[in-house]
């Protein structure tokens, strides 16, 4: 009896460990089991983050895609190499647009804009009231100096404002009477009409009162000339400065970009874009390449030019 009853509870005790055995196993699959289905949520979880991903920056191309048309701008000289870098840097961001520049003068590529005949007239200058009254909105979109040159070889490094202004008003006639040698003085500037022209006049209280030796109708003529003119002076966008010229400072202040954001240098000016009526009221085009200028890489742009940002 006793050895039967040792059998059973063996029994009882094999059957357990079987149970066990299996409720173990059991348990391993489930986990297994939903650690799989996790996985498998996370996975289709970061697939779907990749497919929005490209899904927007396919939406961004298309809609870069999207614009198209050309944008025409007239007007400053002085602008020249700013707005061909604008130009450039535009049309490599948007390859279906075309931007086109001419460079007739501030007075010009304003009437222009106002006819119609122009997206946007590039003006050196601050606008006029009278221009304004017409529509002319400004836009600025970069601060420029004004430098005077003289020939390399010219022995004066520096005039205050008083003897600028007498300069080009033709009371002082001779380099001698600003400490230099003995050299009448050639005056140089530009033509009717240049912003250029405009600002530095309107800042020295010299409008109409200029006696010119030569009046160039662009800032590469106004370089050239002083170059190869001894005893030559002109008055040139800060940016265009090469060694071929010799910059004066002005009341003992150097035309520098720090000089001129200091507000310690008095020859400076604003470059505009000028629009018909308010940027919002432009075509997409317009208001694009506005977006574009006011833009981190407009600033970079700027910059890069030789140019003082307007903020």
């Amino acid at each position: 009896m006793r050895t039967r009853k040792l059998s059973g509870l063996a029994m009882v005790g094999l059957l357990s460990l079987t149970l066990a055995a299996c409720t173990g196993s059991q348990n391993q699959t489930t986990t297994a089991a939903t650690e799989a289905v996790t996985t498998t949520g996370t996975t289709a979880a970061g697939s779907t983050e990749a497919q929005t991903e490209e899904k927007t920056s396919a939406q961004e191309s298309e809609g870069t895609a999207d614009l198209k048309g050309s944008i025409t701008m007239a007007g400053s000289t002085s602008m020249e190499k700013f707005a061909n870098a604008l130009a450039e840097a535009f049309m490599e961001e948007y390859p279906n647009v075309t931007v086109q520049a001419e460079f007739t003068g501030s007075s010009a590529g304003i009437e222009a804009v106002l006819g119609g005949q122009s997206d946007i007239g590039n003006s050196s200058r601050s606008l006029k009231d009278e221009e304004k009254e017409k529509g002319a909105v400004e836009n600025i979109v970069a601060i420029d100096g004004i430098a005077v040159v003289v020939d390399a070889a010219n022995s004066v490094d520096g005039l205050t404002k008083e003897q600028l202004t007498n300069i080009y008003n033709g009371t002082i006639k001779n380099w001698s009477e600003v400490g230099g040698s003995d050299q009448p003085i050639v005056v140089v500037g530009r033509e009717a009409g240049s912003g250029t022209r405009g600002a530095f006049e309107e800042i020295l209280k010299l409008e109409d009162a200029c006696k010119y030796a030569n009046e160039l109708d662009s800032t590469g003529a106004v370089m050239a000339k002083v170059a190869s003119t001894p005893g030559a002076v002109g008055y040139v966008s800060l940016d265009v400065i090469d060694d071929t010229v010799k910059p004066l400072a002005l009341d003992g202040v150097e035309a520098t970009e720090e000089n001129i954001k200091a507000g310690t240098y008095f020859l400076s000016r604003p470059f505009v874009m000028a629009t018909k009526g308010e940027i919002a009221e432009q075509n997409e085009l317009v208001q694009a390449l506005f977006a574009y200028v006011y833009s981190d890489e407009g600033s970079d742009l700027v910059q890069s030019v030789g140019l003082i940002t307007a903020e």
